[in-house]
């Protein structure tokens, strides 16, 4: 049974948003009251469909509980999410709750037709199935995650919040390719983007440490994990963003290219006899700072640079010199820069990159400040010194609370 949109109401008093986050062979989740945005648990499930797999579960704060780790074999998703559930359980947080309003997936890919999150129905699971050819490696597992939740908790409204829906408000010039119109329709190839929720969610706090209204500020936001993107945010819409049909494009990442002459392709295949499918290996897991270098931990790589690792130092230099065009070219698109705002595993830890990716950007009112950099926080700060003209911000993404709010909004009612 899939929820309809009739039945999509939490039931009266609950507040609680289970989202789930699943991988090809991988679940995270969390479990957040949305009275508070408290986090009661969280958990990741990883190896799923190995010989040995693993599941971490963090217990609610302040509750005396300790981390808890289960090893075994979970031969599926539905073995992992009901282990899950178990631990959710043990904790008094069963997902019988009835204080358990909905669950909220993340989808990654949505394409044009989903443009904000949406229940999940029969048709909409149908159409997120007609998207596997342009995310092959994320919807899949994206559905398998759907269908076993729903299996769990059939009575309960289920959501998906898209990777792509911030990035539908792209004007078409910037979402089109100059290919061929016919052809590009016809297969669906267009820029979509991708870390939506995380974009979405930044540019909206950035606004609030400023102190004003999103639909005041134009901000560039820089996603930077191990798959990094930048984003162009006109006044709480984004106007321009790196990655497109797939998460290959844009910035150099771990172990992605980003942006690549395409004609690389029909060489490798014509001169080195590469297949397609080796060609796709190379570019998304062989090539970005782990193809440079070997390491796509820019700690380590840090690391090897103090020791005067010549490698290491080419990769940095030319992740660094990526996102400086990325922000060059983002304050042209906007005109108007109000706040350029890192964030991520890499963007929020790493002083660093933030300070030689806006070293020498002075011209364009962009300054760090030394010691303000160096400051270690898990809050949203500023960076730069007061009298720069534009700001420059860490703002600590958080997805699942993105998800959790988007689910409440739509089933709260």
């Amino acid at each position: 049974m899939t929820t309809t949109e009739e039945d999509a109401a939490a039931a009266p008093g609950a507040s609680r948003v289970l989202v789930l986050n699943s991988g090809s062979s991988s679940v995270k989740y969390q479990l957040l009251d949305m009275r508070d945005h408290s986090r009661l648990a969280s958990g990741l499930v990883e190896r799923i469909g190995e010989e040995t797999s693993r599941l971490v579960h963090t217990p609610p704060a302040g509750g005396g509980g300790q981390v808890r780790e289960r090893l075994g074999r979970f031969p599926d998703h539905e073995a992992a999410l009901r282990a899950a559930a178990e631990e959710l359980a043990a904790d008094g947080l069963g997902l019988d709750s009835p204080e358990l309003a909905a669950i909220g997936h993340r989808v990654v890919h949505g394409g044009l037709r989903f443009t904000e999150p949406t229940v999940i129905t029969d048709e909409v699971l149908k159409e997120i199935e007609r998207l596997v050819p342009v995310a092959p490696l994320h919807n899949p597992a994206n559905i398998t995650g759907i269908r076993t939740a729903q299996a769990l908790r059939p009575d309960l409204p289920q959501v998906a919040v898209f990777d792509t829906a911030f990035h539908t408000t792209m004007p078409e010039y910037a979402a089109r390719y100059a290919i061929d119109v016919e052809t590009a329709d016809a297969h669906r190839i267009r820029r979509y983007g991708f870390h939506g929720t995380s974009h979405a969610y930044v540019s909206r706090k950035t606004a609030e440490l400023l102190g004003r209204a999103p639909k005041d500020v134009n901000v560039i936001v820089l996603h930077l994990g191990n798959g990094a993107s930048a984003s162009a945010v006109a006044g709480g819409r984004c106007v321009e963003t790196s990655m497109g049909l797939t998460p290959l494009e844009g910035l150099v990442m771990g172990t992605r290219s980003g942006d690549i002459d395409p004609a690389v392709t029909f060489h490798l295949k014509r001169v080195a006899g590469m297949s397609a499918d080796e060609i796709d290996v190379l570019l998304n897991k062989k090539s970005g700072l782990v193809g440079l270098c070997g390491d796509n931990d820019m700690r380590e790589i840090r690391r090897r640079i103090d020791e005067g690792d010549a490698r290491a130092a080419l990769a940095f230099d030319i992740y660094v010199h990526r996102l400086k065009k990325y922000i060059g070219a983002y304050s042209a698109v906007l005109g108007r820069v109000d706040a350029v705002v890192f964030t991520a595993g890499v963007g929020e830890n790493s002083s660093p990159v933030r300070e030689a990716a806006i070293g020498g950007l002075e011209e364009l009112g962009l300054v760090v400040d030394a010691d303000l950099n160096a400051v270690r926080s898990g809050e949203p700060r500023l960076i730069s010194p007061d009298y720069a003209r534009v700001a420059v911000a860490v703002v600590p993404t958080d997805e699942e609370l993105e998800i959790a709010n988007q689910t409440f909004a739509l089933v709260d009612n």
